[in-house]
């Protein structure tokens, strides 16, 4: 039979709190007790080469993962991949933990230095205050960005937004679209997200440009984006010749839609997306591609050598984005919709 926490106990002549101790927190262990713990587990098969990690390095083996969402979309699964590849055969596990609101933000900042109960921290997508990273450094563990404006992090990967934004507007300019409209769905107020930057980038190339009619819309919570768009479409005096969409997630359903309507892409409106995710290409939405899994892999590697003590190439890293020219954008039409 499999030994348990009890049988470790046992043998070596402590507690069970004290074995569950000395493996969730090795340093509030003395050093003659955590050797006495890992004689009994190494004798008893208990978990050996997990134990004998722990106890040796004082580490949990265990690394967090801060998220912006319960929803777990394309962009966060590719991140899960990519970290759970490298830290899978390192021997850690990763847990994630969803900060949607203010309350369950302040309890893991508040309680993580305290608990000690992580080798590293994550950071995916949304941004962290000054006095968050300070009290994340008092438990003297790795902080990662992957793609947050944030600064203070031990090391960054990510993407410019803002510069991926746009190579959007100069395409459709370049086609000779002049009146865009800029599609997305309203952020928690209490997360900065770096996909903001995709806005503002937005406004800025069109304000560079300089001659075009062209909008950001915000949808609130529990509005259909793909409704907004068409009313957008149908019902303005001057429509826009081409939708960009926030992510392609939200551009790809409006291709079906519009087929009910009577409408077609790009004859009659020009479509873009921004991620050049799941079905993009089947659909052949002009969109612009960025890498998840290859910035989580380099931000799990950076981890492990910043946990290992080992100099870290390139701390902070940019990672190229790049325009995919598909089917789903051309010349705006002469004639109106209507």
């Amino acid at each position: 039979m499999k030994a348990s926490i009890g049988d470790v106990a046992l043998k070596a002549g402590v507690s069970n709190a004290t074995v569950s101790r000395t493996f969730a927190h090795p340093e509030q262990v003395s050093e003659t007790t955590r050797s006495k713990v890992l004689a009994a587990a190494n004798a008893l098969n208990f978990s050996v080469s997990r134990s004998a990690g722990i106890l040796k390095s004082g580490r949990t083996y265990r690394i967090a993962l801060l998220v912006g969402s319960r929803t777990i979309e394309w962009f966060t699964a590719e991140i899960i991949a990519g970290l759970n590849d490298v830290l899978r055969d390192a021997g850690y596990d990763l847990v994630i933990y969803p900060i949607e609101g203010l309350e369950a933000r302040d309890a893991f900042f508040e309680k993580l230095p305290v608990r000690s109960n992580a080798d590293a921290v994550f950071v995916s997508s949304f941004g962290i205050s000054p006095d968050e990273v300070k009290r994340l450094g008092t438990a003297k563990i790795p902080i990662i960005g992957i793609n947050t404006t944030s600064e203070g992090f031990d090391a960054t990967v990510g993407i410019n937004d803002k510069e991926g934004i746009k190579l959007i507007v100069r395409h459709l300019v370049k086609l000779g679209h002049r009146n865009l409209l800029y599609l997305y769905e309203n952020f928690s107020s209490t997360l900065g997200f770096s996909s903001h930057n995709r806005i503002v980038g937005f406004q800025e190339a069109c304000n560079a440009i300089g001659g075009l009619t062209a909008r950001t819309l915000g949808v609130q919570e529990g509005d259909n984006i793909l409704d907004v768009a068409i009313s957008e479409m149908m019902a303005s005096d001057n429509p826009p010749t081409a939708l960009c969409f926030h992510q392609d997630s939200q551009a790809v359903p409006l291709f079906f839609r519009l087929q009910r309507s009577g409408l077609s892409i790009p004859e009659d409106i020009s479509v873009t997306g921004f991620d050049d995710s799941t079905f993009a290409k089947e659909a052949e939405l002009t969109t612009v591609r960025q890498r998840p899994y290859d910035m989580a892999v380099k931000a799990a590697q950076k981890a492990l050598a910043l946990i290992e003590g080992r100099p870290v190439h390139e701390p902070f890293e940019t990672f190229p984005v790049q325009l995919q020219v598909r089917g789903s954008t051309a010349k705006p039409r002469t004639s109106p919709l209507l």
